[in-house]
């Protein structure tokens, strides 16, 4: 096996969020040399790395010279020139999750037809090249209020999702190519974190349940266990094991599901990589997402999934109304509270709905762990000065 741990081994990393910097915090501890690639000089990673290079993600160039000065590459955003990768690729240098996979992720698109083609349960969809040919579509009758349209590429974090109600809703749509989906009435929002490595050994995280910010459309709390039945959580693993499967992947899958009203699980995306859905693991976890990342990639066996706790992580988001130097108001009042952990990422700007940081709360019970969390979230402001 190759030596990983103080070594002249390079991991490179292509994005320096707040994703890249946890990832930072097991490298660290296991003393492996990372090079980090980002397109901000303030990036969370930029202080923190053994080489921070500057560079466009998107960008053929950059992507392909940062890739030659490492040993082995990985991601902490999807969004990445997917060409330069398979250049690397091609050249020999070893990338997980692979350039295949990350393509057919990169577009919702894609990613609905192989859920199809691979019989994985997903909502009914429609593809459209346009905007305009989605219009049509309505005019014909093909497609029927209310819907979900997502941006075919580059969505995240509620961006380049909107539920489409009314004809105004369709006309303010941006144009480009796009999906839409049949509004499922669901009963919860889960997910799985799948880790695989190079050698086919596969584990589960336990099943999440994430409650969702009704305006921003993002997750306002992740909770593990998810408070379901454990026939449908056995389902919902034997499914995120099937994409996981599926796609050949190694490295870290999560994958967000919905559990309609009848308890069928639809699968909806995936995230080729550590996941909001998974920072409860790094004070619940045996073993956290960020460890089993590296796991797996460096292709070492797999840690311990199962929680040594119940976990329940809350956003921390910017404020509506204030933008510019954070200031977290209050954070010392949830210190006071036993099981809970702040996590602060590094962004010296705030703006509304920017993730800024999340908080921890372990507990015996979940309830009562539940119960905490909305206490941090009433209490924690995250304004400017």
């Amino acid at each position: 096996m190759k030596n990983y741990f103080s070594s002249d081994f390079k991991l490179g990393v292509l994005g320096g969020g707040q994703l890249g910097r946890m990832l930072l915090a097991e490298t660290q501890k296991f003393d492996i040399y990372t090079a980090i690639l980002d397109s901000s000089k303030d990036a969370p990673c930029a202080q923190i790395c053994n080489e921070f290079h500057i560079g466009d993600l998107l960008n053929f160039d950059d992507v392909y010279n940062f890739g030659k000065k490492v040993d082995l590459l990985t991601i902490e955003i999807e969004n990445v020139n997917i060409d330069a990768l398979d250049k690397l690729e091609d050249e020999g240098l070893t990338i997980y999750p692979k350039p295949a996979t990350l393509r057919i992720i990169q577009s919702k698109a894609r990613q609905k037809n192989f859920y199809v083609d691979n019989t994985i349960p997903t909502a009914d969809f429609l593809h459209y090249a346009y905007l305009e040919e989605l219009k049509h579509s309505y005019q014909n009758n093909i497609v029927d209020f209310p819907f979900v349209w997502k941006s075919a590429r580059f969505g995240y974090d509620g961006t380049g999702v909107k539920i489409v109600r009314t004809f105004e809703d369709l006309q303010s749509l941006p144009e480009g190519e796009c999906i839409t989906e049949k509004l499922i009435p669901f009963k919860n929002e889960l997910a799985v974190i799948v880790a695989r490595n190079a050698s086919g050994e596969t584990k589960t995280y336990p099943v999440v349940e994430m409650e969702f910010h009704p305006e921003a459309n993002q997750v306002e709390y992740v909770i593990c266990p998810a408070r379901i039945d454990q026939k449908v959580a056995q389902k919902a693993q034997e499914i995120a094991l099937k994409v996981a499967d599926a796609f050949d992947f190694v490295g870290l899958l999560a994958v967000e599901m919905f559990q309609t009203q009848e308890d069928k699980i639809l699968v909806n995306e995936v995230a080729p990589r550590t996941h909001n859905s998974g920072h409860y693991s790094i004070e619940a976890s045996y073993t956290s997402q960020f460890e089993q990342h590296l796991r797996s990639i460096l292709n070492l066996p797999l840690g311990k999934t199962e929680s040594k706790v119940a976990g329940i992580m809350v956003n921390l988001v910017g404020e509506e109304g204030f933008t510019g130097d954070v200031v977290y108001e209050n954070i010392e009042e949830i210190m006071k509270i036993d099981g809970v952990t702040p996590h602060i990422y590094g962004k010296k700007q705030t703006k509304p709905f920017r993730k800024m940081g999340h908080v921890t709360i372990v507990h015996e019970n979940i309830s009562t762990a539940r119960e905490i969390a909305q206490k941090v979230k009433e209490t924690v402001k995250v304004i400017s000065k």
